[in-house]
């Protein structure tokens, strides 16, 4: 009897069972199966592979590489301590902070352990077989120039997102687009199997700049021996193709290392090129004569400079010495603020206004940089007379070095502006802002500039150079400082038919010389003999036979 009871709870309970599977199976199957893929199909990230920056000539300025990010669910991390101190050990990371970061994250499912490490660390540690750790594959980027590039280019933080320089001005253009695919993944959470892609990961687009890194190179070389040789502060250089307005060179000191910010300097980071403004002293006084130029003053027009100085309103402006009388080429070569300021007193101050501003003074060159300054260019609605003087040799305005250069472009390409581009193959928009014979004669000054006057260091054996020098005091919390110079040159070479403009900025030198034509004139001279060489552009023939 007993034996015939149990065999019935038997048949009874497989009954039951076989019921119940039938009605799991029947009715219940598609729910438990979106159950049992909820807990084992999931939704995986595919990041995407930032765009390359590169040179003119294809060379690479900014690149990503792949790499591991390790991270763990605080949750599901082993609590075996003997796991954890080797965990630790080979995230270099001390056992206490480790511990204390896992137990900090207890309420979260996520915490990153360690971001980009190279694939092959990445494994040593996946090796462990840590219950809760994973791995993410991301990109890093890489900057093979380096500091030489550093202002340019800019930098990324650790998720790929640009935050300096291009890399921050066209984030959105090399940012790739991240993709999806379903995974299925084991109780621990690791990916079993890919099972399908859901939405393909798009890369970002490469971005072509106008940079020859090869000048980029000669230029930092010579501006940062500069620095040190002057003890200066800071400096800048600026190369633009006159052709194009194309920039080719774009340099500041000082400056960092992209791959390495562990102790960056913010104060290294700006592009002083784009952002720093100063008062252009003598550098302006070619375009107040192209004002008087162009109202009727010939080359041959003479001012008296007698006896070295001359009153202003409540002011006395003065030469170095008594220039006596000077034609407007000898104003320029010789930079007197007497005949200058002489010469302006004798235009109307809303034409050699219009003038600064034509050539792109107090408004930005329109190349997009982050952070760039447009200078300041005053409009007063009553000029006084000093006003009007010092305003004709460079002072009370503001511009920055790469306006600077955009300005002698103008002059360089007989009087057409070209907008600055800092990528390449790109529409050139131009203007007319100067008459071409106004701006033929500006160069043959510049020229006497170097021949036989104060930029006479700046020339380049084989080429004729025309340029300008300038130095200004710096101003301080009571006035223009006695000690604190800004020493500067901008020109372009070949003169007679410029392939080359430059821009060569350095800011407080501690050296007894201080002056545009001691200090930048030098460095300008350097610069573009190695330029015109790397460039292939040919030596003048009248030159080398008289050399």
């Amino acid at each position: 009897m007993r034996v015939l009871l149990v065999a019935c709870s038997v048949v009874i309970v497989g009954a039951l069972m076989e019921a119940r599977l039938a009605y799991l199976y029947l009715i219940e199957k598609d729910f438990l199966q979106d159950q049992g893929d909820a807990r084992t199909i999931r939704m995986e990230r595919i990041n995407a592979h930032r765009g390359m920056i590169r040179d003119r000539h294809g060379k690479p300025m900014a690149v990503s590489s792949p790499v591991i990010s390790l991270w763990a669910n605080p949750k599901e991390i082993t609590q075996e301590e003997d796991q954890l101190r080797s965990l630790s050990e080979h995230l270099e990371v001390p056992f206490d902070r480790f511990v204390e970061k896992i137990n900090r994250a207890q309420s979260r499912d996520f915490v990153y352990l360690r971001r980009h490490l190279s694939p092959s660390d990445a494994r040593k540690v996946m090796a462990l077989d840590v219950a809760g750790v994973y791995e993410e594959k991301e990109y890093h980027r890489y900057y093979p120039a380096g500091e030489v590039s550093a202002h340019v280019v800019g930098y990324t933080d650790i998720d790929d997102q640009g935050q300096e320089g291009l890399e921050l001005s066209f984030d959105e253009w090399l940012a790739g687009t991240p993709g999806k695919k379903k995974v299925l993944k084991n109780l621990h959470g690791e990916i079993v199997r890919d099972l399908m892609p859901v939405k393909d990961a798009t890369p970002g687009r490469n971005l072509d700049l106008s940079i020859d890194l090869r000048l980029q190179f000669l230029a930092y070389r010579e501006l940062k021996s500069a620095i040190s040789h002057y003890q200066a502060a800071s400096g800048s250089i600026v190369i633009l193709d006159v052709r194009t307005g194309q920039v080719l060179s774009m340099v500041n000191q000082p400056s960092y290392n992209p791959n390495n910010r562990l102790n960056l300097d913010l104060a290294a980071v700006r592009n002083r090129a784009a952002t720093d403004e100063f008062e252009p002293g003598s550098t302006v006084k070619p375009f107040t004569v192209a004002v008087a130029l162009q109202s009727g003053y010939r080359l041959e027009s003479e001012i008296d400079t007698h006896p070295g100085f001359v009153r202003v309103g409540d002011f006395t402006v003065r030469d170095p010495s008594n220039r006596g009388v000077v034609n407007l080429s000898q104003i320029v070569a010789l930079s007197s603020q007497v005949g200058i300021s002489k010469l302006a007193l004798n235009l109307n101050e809303y034409d050699v206004w219009s003038m600064f501003q034509s050539v792109g003074f107090g408004q930005g060159t329109g190349f997009g940089f982050p952070g760039e300054r447009a200078g300041y260019l005053p409009n007063h609605r009553r000029w006084t007379d000093i006003e009007r003087a010092t305003f004709a040799y460079g002072y009370g305005l503001t511009v920055t070095p790469l306006q600077l250069a955009s300005a002698y472009l103008a002059i360089a390409s007989g009087g057409v502006k070209r907008d600055i581009s800092l990528l390449n193959n790109v529409s050139v928009n131009e203007e007319r802002v100067l008459d071409k014979a106004v701006a033929d004669d500006i160069k043959l000054m510049l020229r006497a500039v170097i021949t036989e006057g104060t930029g006479v260091r700046a020339a380049v054996p084989a080429y004729e150079v025309a340029g300008k020098t300038g130095t200004v005091r710096k101003i301080g919390e009571s006035g223009y400082e006695d000690t604190a110079h800004l020493a500067f040159f901008a020109g372009m070479t070949p003169a007679e038919n410029p392939r080359l403009v430059a821009v060569v900025l350095i800011n407080e030198p501690s050296s007894k010389e201080y002056g545009g034509g001691a200090i930048a004139a030098p460095v300008f001279a350097r610069v573009m003999a190695g330029a015109l060489r790397v460039l292939n552009v040919p030596p003048q023939p009248s030159l080398v036979a008289s050399g």
